[in-house]
């Protein structure tokens, strides 16, 4: 069940689980700023999880491992992902890869960006999830960070879809939403 709310200020209906994913999602900002220079770890990405998904009505659906690797399949952008027995071997031997490199390049990190949306682990949030993992292994090793803002979100996808093909259109729309955040940092005065 869904619960919507109306706001008084201009008779907005707001979904109470966007207010709710909202507010974890600045827990999360905090655990990836409190862990930055920590190794990505599953655990980490189930805390990361569990954390957004608190209190929303998914958290109260049986089929709904919040904190957890998914129980149906699911899809993102009409591609197939990793059923859901194989997620948590994949996960496992995805980040057992990734963290055999010492340093890791901003290419790696979109390769597992990639790669971890093609597993599609979650039932719901793997986007978030996934981006805000960016944004700490970006914090980890030196490399501005960078949020996707909307009106680079069909870009994004583009990047995602054709990563096989043409690395050029995500490492482009991440380098251009990382030039925005430069903007920001170049403001407020914070060297980079």
């Amino acid at each position: 069940m869904r619960l919507w709310m109306r706001t008084r200020w201009d008779d907005e209906v707001l979904n109470v689980d966007d207010v709710i994913e909202t507010a974890n999602h600045f827990r999360c900002i905090d655990m990836i700023i409190d862990h930055a220079r920590a190794a990505l770890t599953e655990k980490f990405i189930k805390e990361l999880h569990l954390t957004l998904k608190s209190a929303t009505s998914d958290s109260r659906k049986d089929w709904f491992a919040v904190g957890d690797y998914k129980k149906l399949p699911n899809e993102v952008g009409g591609m197939d992902t990793a059923l859901p027995e194989e997620a948590a071997g994949k996960m496992k031997a995805l980040l057992t890869a990734y963290n055999a490199k010492e340093e890791k390049t901003f290419e790696d990190i979109l390769d597992f960006h990639v790669k971890f949306e093609r597993i599609h682990p979650f039932q719901d949030g793997n986007g978030r999830v996934g981006r805000l993992i960016m944004f700490k292994e970006c914090l980890k090793y030196n490399i501005v960070p960078f949020i996707i803002e909307d009106n680079l979100k069909m870009f994004y996808y583009r990047g995602l879809k054709e990563w096989d093909n043409e690395k050029g259109y995500l490492t482009d729309t991440c380098l251009t939403a990382q030039d925005r955040y430069k903007v920001y940092l170049d403001y407020f005065r914070i060297p980079y």
